[in-house]
């Protein structure tokens, strides 16, 4: 971004820089409008079917009473690790004073911001009426906090949001000035926001096993499960964009963060998946009435079998993408096209473990042990891709405007 006088002040300079923004956002070549394009499209298909679902009621959707959270929630909860995902190129360059790592640390806190609005939209899909938000709000309805684990959620998701927002909005504002930034307005804010990605995934892990009633989430794993795979698809995402950035534009010094993710992803991806054999063992060696969900899950029950193809597909994936990153030569510059799809496979294997493998065998059997099987409607997969679509067009128009500051890295 162009640099402007020094003393000019910020009451002009801000609504520039705003400008500037807009405009880097939004000039590109005709791949960038192609992609917009679609991006929109698919968005609009979404904002459709949401429109009729509130019209219509969620009797446009598969929920029932017995299985009440479903693919939304399912990517409400993938979400929420994602965010916290972004942390893993923040640590590194702020904890460990990794001065290549610094450089482009943004792209991981604009990532943040963009899952967390897309979170954000997945809570209000889920919402059979929208309109009565209202209670909530302290002042005008009751939020009942600290009692209610849906508020800890509801301040720590809003407060991730802020605070990323600080930081790149402070970085690129002083970027777009020409001058140094302070220490003092955003260093503290980092710091807060690595304790503040860990607390979205733990709080959203207490509010499922802090439910009695769904044994199947009832474990103490559930915690660090969360936060093992949301340091999976987070780095696996950011990796693939920034081969992406470095092959489109150009960008150089992407070839160390990469590198260095793709270290995080070989531990952390090991990590999930000791969990979860962890977690298989004590379901299926000691037994008892509580492993219905997990058979339901992996081998079908009685007869009712939705969610086996998911699962080990889940499974396949994750192991495949495990041995890949644990294949020296996957750092290789010609090895490239791997890694990215690895990193897909990780991806998705983590998105359908923590979102269909998790959330909807949770409801079955019901709790007076009916199995009712939950499928999406097409509603449901409408709305869905339309939310992608949105979030990644804030990433993409996020990225475009951060991109000068890519190009000539900051002195920060």
């Amino acid at each position: 971004m162009s640099s402007i006088p020094a003393k000019e002040s910020h009451v002009t300079s801000y609504p520039k820089f705003i400008g500037r923004s807009l405009w880097l956002a939004t000039e590109g070549s005709f791949a960038f409008y192609a992609w917009m394009t679609m991006l929109t499209m698919l968005f609009l298909v979404g904002a459709n079917a949401w429109a009729n679902q509130v019209a219509g009621g969620m009797i446009g959707t598969n929920m029932t009473d017995q299985v009440s959270w479903g693919l939304y929630i399912a990517n409400f909860t993938f979400m929420v690790g994602l965010a916290a995902g972004g942390v893993m190129m923040v640590i590194p360059a702020y904890l460990y004073h990794d001065r290549k790592m610094h450089d482009v640390v943004i792209i991981g806190e604009l990532l943040a911001i963009a899952a967390i609005v897309m979170c954000l939209l997945f809570v209000v899909a889920d919402l059979g009426r929208p309109d009565r938000f209202w209670h909530m709000l302290p002042g005008i309805g009751k939020f009942n906090w600290p009692i209610s684990m849906l508020t800890w959620d509801v301040i720590v998701l809003n407060g991730y949001l802020v605070l990323n927002l600080h930081i790149c909005g402070y970085l690129l504002y002083m970027r777009f000035l020409g001058r140094k930034p302070n220490p003092t307005w955003y260093i503290p804010f980092v710091m807060l926001s690595i304790v503040w990605a860990i607390s979205i995934h733990t709080v959203t892990a207490f509010l499922y096993c802090g439910l009695g009633g769904r044994p199947f989430w009832n474990t103490a794993l559930l915690t660090p499960r969360f936060l093992a795979s949301a340091f999976v698809s987070g780095p696996a995402f950011i990796i693939v964009a920034m081969v992406l950035i470095k092959r489109l534009t150009g960008i150089g010094g992407l070839d160390h963060p990469i590198a260095t993710l793709t270290r995080i992803i070989r531990v952390t991806i090991l990590i999930n998946l000791l969990m979860v054999a962890s977690e298989l063992f004590t379901e299926f060696y000691t037994g008892g009435s509580h492993v219905s969900a997990a058979k339901y899950l992996f081998f079908g029950l009685h007869g009712k079998t939705a969610l086996v193809p998911w699962t080990w597909t889940a499974i396949g994936l994750n192991i495949t993408a495990a041995l890949l990153f644990l294949w020296p030569g996957l750092l290789g510059f010609r090895w490239r096209p791997l890694l990215v799809a690895a990193c897909c496979m990780a991806f998705v294997g983590a998105w359908i473990e923590k979102g269909m493998g998790l959330i909807v065998p949770g409801f079955i059997p019901s709790t007076l042990h009916e199995v009712v099987e939950y499928v999406p409607s097409q509603l449901e997969w409408k709305v869905t891709v339309g939310i992608w679509a949105f979030g990644l067009m804030v990433f993409t128009i996020a990225i475009k405007t951060a991109l000068p500051t890519l190009k000539r890295p900051a002195e920060h």
